[in-house]
């Protein structure tokens, strides 16, 4: 049975300590430094929680024709390999910016390349960033993909800039909506964030057809319902 919440291996809920502590992933055995594991006492590495949905999340990116990064973003997330909160959501935003940038762009054939660096960055993010180093994965990936468009390096001086103006303004976007975490919300803030930044900064507009409204709230156990801009039940306009 697959657990779209808490534990992958047991669905129980997950705990958080205050200090890491070393644990062997029940995946694969390796053992790494964590402050995350269910009530049972399971821990799953990082790569082992995103790797079945990663590999959809490229293949999905690659061959959709879709110009709505919502749109592509919803379609992946009702995929069962992609849970409800995970690092997964880390390659997910840019994947589905991506996608939509190229498609709308006329290089369809760009995307393969932009989709592996996108990937292997934002496999450099840790679960749980958000709690832990005061920036979320989601917004992190916003400024994978402009500074992916872009060919920003630490040492270019326009690029450099945008990219980190795109983190930056996810950031407070997700910031202002408080916590706690909700991978969705976070990922929709941060898509919206650099549709708006594409369009100033670029000229470039998606074509995003309508918010996107929020089809998971009954499996998040830390649901902010009507506190949420994305919560089925409120109020538009």
């Amino acid at each position: 049975m697959e657990h779209t919440v808490g534990c992958l291996i047991c669905g129980r809920d997950l705990l958080y300590t205050e200090k890491p502590r070393d644990l062997a992933c029940a995946v694969c055995g390796e053992v790494q430094s964590t402050m995350a594991a269910c009530e049972a006492g399971h821990f799953v590495c990082d790569r082992c929680h995103s790797l079945e949905a990663l590999n959809l999340i490229e293949q999905f990116c690659i061959t959709t024709a879709l110009e709505d990064p919502h749109a592509i973003a919803c379609i992946l997330m009702r995929y069962p390999a992609v849970r409800m909160h995970g690092p997964e959501h880390h390659f997910l935003v840019p994947a589905s910016l991506i996608a939509a940038y190229c498609n709308h762009q006329g290089e369809p054939g760009r995307k393969g390349a932009l989709l592996k660096q996108a990937r292997a960055r934002a496999g450099m993010v840790r679960g749980g960033s958000c709690g832990t180093h005061g920036t979320c994965g989601a917004a992190v990936g916003t400024g994978i993909f402009v500074s992916l468009i872009t060919g920003s390096t630490p040492l270019k001086k326009q690029e450099w800039s945008l990219a980190n103006q795109m983190t930056a303004r996810s950031l407070m976007a997700i910031a202002r909506h408080g916590g706690p975490r909700c991978c969705k919300r976070d990922s929709w803030l941060a898509i919206s964030a650099a549709v708006t930044f594409l369009s100033e900064r670029f000229g470039v507009t998606l074509p995003v057809e309508e918010a996107a409204r929020c089809e998971f709230s009954d499996i998040n156990r830390e649901c902010l319902l009507e506190a949420c801009p994305f919560y089925a039940g409120y109020p538009t306009g």
